[in-house]
């Protein structure tokens, strides 16, 4: 029986959350067997987790998205002692992004590295978000010693040149609905070179809807059609593409038991 996952949604934004039951059940119709629901501020922290605490499927991380500028500022310490829970698989999403936000990004690069240290700290993966920033995310990550824990590029978007680097730095690579996006086609291409035991799947729920749904709200049973356009850009079966996503899923989380 075909099972996927959706490494990569939130599952507490509207108007998932408030349709979650219909959205679960979606979801089982469609094969998909697990989720990790990734949090974006410690104020939502609290109820990422008790949704992963109410559901033996779903799966939490602790972080602050990179533009969030409201809020708690996270030490690692902080970090480290919330990621003790046992449903919380990861720390973050993490990373820069200098698309939504603009001018001295020192702060964006000092939390990021506080998220690094709560990793190493706790031994969880890290769940990296970058856009327009890819350079000097890569440079945090090696300086900092993110190879010792490792984690995902979620939502992949950037060249093969910045794959093999994450990929050298121990990190898996995840792929969202933009891949089946007409205009993806050097995405297309990445996704063909990206070896099979470090690809991921994803929604990115409740942005980012896959063709045939594009322009809808994404939910995690749309992480079917990711699958689908993965299996055909690499030439194999979706059952395929289900099992070894699904296999490298709980290698890297693998405290998501």
């Amino acid at each position: 029986m075909l099972t996927l996952v959706d490494s990569h949604c939130h599952l507490d934004f509207e108007p998932l959350h408030a349709n979650l039951p219909q959205v679960l059940q979606n979801a089982r119709d469609n094969g998909v067997g697990h989720m990790l629901c990734v949090a974006v501020t410690l104020e939502k922290f609290p109820a990422v987790c008790a949704l992963a605490r109410a559901h033996a499927n779903i799966y939490a991380s602790v972080g602050v998205h990179p533009n969030e500028q409201q809020g708690e500022v996270p030490s690692a310490e902080d970090l480290a002692r919330l990621a003790l829970d046992e449903k919380v698989v990861a720390i973050g999403e993490t990373g820069l992004d200098y698309y939504r936000s603009t001018g001295d990004m020192d702060w964006q690069r000092e939390r990021f590295r506080r998220h690094i240290r709560a990793a190493k700290q706790c031994r969880k993966p890290l769940i990296v978000h970058t856009r327009e920033a890819a350079a000097d995310t890569l440079t945090i990550l090696r300086e900092d010693g993110a190879a010792a824990i490792g984690g995902v590029m979620h939502c992949f978007t950037e060249t093969w040149e910045v794959a093999r680097e994450a990929l050298d730095l121990g990190f898996f690579i995840s792929f969202s609905g933009i891949l089946t996006f007409r205009n993806a086609d050097a995405l297309r291409a990445v996704a063909r070179q990206v070896p099979a035991d470090r690809l991921l799947i994803e929604t990115d729920a409740p942005y980012l809807a896959p063709v045939p749904h594009r322009g809808r709200t994404n939910e995690p049973a749309f992480v079917r059609y990711v699958a689908e356009c993965l299996a055909e850009v690499r030439g194999v079966t979706l059952a395929d593409i289900a099992d070894q996503t699904t296999r490298n899923f709980f290698a890297l989380f693998n405290r998501a038991v």
